[in-house]
């Protein structure tokens, strides 16, 4: 229900749900490394609401970045594009007049082409995209060749256009998930009328603001990490009573990663929370039963005993 209302309010509202700026520096913490030097894009932001403009301008210096970009996105005018190069006055203080704020010719959609002109000179984009343009988002970064982490939906993992990225390690999750499996996003509170929520850890107001709870949100990236070489420690071991097979597809269903037996070397379903903690140096993404496309990778929904079960990825041990 408040994913359902969540997605509703984001789309009349332009998307204006800001990430929180303690599960910025969580996950960014862990890339540090990366962005000596770099131009960092931030596409889909306000820059006077959004922690990750906030984040890169404080962390400008620590991080050794070269340039700031951030454009927003205005539905009914024109956008506007900030961009920040660090501390030109050397008085070794944040100032306002430091960062360059101009008018954009459109409304600032990230697919529009002065903004993929802006992505083109970018090295890493970093934001909070729409999840309902979650597919055609990502196909653009690729497009272009760009390094990123953004936020987006763990179902996303299922998507034709995502997938594929995801059995190729070009795409794998981050370092971090959010507390509980779902983040709370910071948005206007004339929405809350609107929710309808019974349960109010779904959404709260505090000081004057409103944080909105969305379950199963998860980083998206292609730089890499260190958890990435981490090893899901396996200890059970295969018993055919134990481990059904599927009806429509031979592998063997185990709806636990932490059950996953040691002593199998068949194909395994697995929950798509397996990506959290998946390693490409001890397993392979053998596809997926995800949905009725039938496809080269996608074998149609799991069914056990007659069965359906939520969607599976299907691995194997290297």
């Amino acid at each position: 229900m408040a994913n359902t209302n969540l997605s509703n309010a984001k789309r009349a509202k332009n998307d204006e749900f800001y990430t929180q700026l303690s599960d910025i520096e969580n996950e960014l913490k862990h890339y540090k490394n990366h962005f000596a030097g770099k131009v960092v894009y931030c596409n889909c932001d306000d820059a006077r609401e959004s922690n990750f403009f906030r984040f890169f301008q404080k962390k400008f210096n620590d991080y050794g970045l070269k340039k700031l970009i951030t454009t927003s996105y205005n539905e009914n005018g024109h956008g506007s594009v900030l961009v920040y190069e660090g501390d030109t006055n050397g008085n070794g203080k944040l100032d306002d007049n430091e960062v360059k704020v101009s008018e954009l010719k459109g409304n600032g959609d990230f697919r529009s082409e002065e903004c993929i002109e802006l992505l083109k000179e970018a090295d890493i984009v970093v934001t909070n995209p729409p999840f309902s343009l979650f597919r055609e988002y990502i196909s653009t970064l690729v497009q272009y060749d760009k390094k990123f982490l953004v936020i987006g939906n763990l179902n996303a993992v299922t998507y034709k256009e995502i997938f594929p990225l995801l059995k190729e390690n070009k795409l794998w999750l981050g370092y971090t998930y959010f507390q509980g499996g779902a983040a709370y996003f910071i948005g206007d509170p004339s929405l809350y009328d609107e929710t309808k929520i019974s349960n109010p850890k779904n959404a709260y107001i505090k000081d004057g603001k409103l944080f909105w709870r969305v379950n199963g949100v998860r980083w998206f990236t292609n730089l890499e990490h260190s958890k990435r070489n981490e090893e899901i420690i396996l200890y059970k071991k295969y018993t055919p009573e134990e481990f059904s097979k599927y009806d429509n597809y031979d592998a063997i269903e185990v709806s636990k990663v932490c059950e996953i037996p040691k002593d199998y070397n068949g194909v395994i379903g697995v929950p798509i929370s397996f990506f959290d903690k998946y390693n490409p140096s001890q397993f392979e993404i053998i596809g997926q039963m995800a949905n009725t496309n039938i496809t080269e990778t996608n074998f149609g929904y799991p069914f056990v005993d007659g069965k359906k079960k939520y969607a599976r990825i299907l691995i194997r041990k290297k």
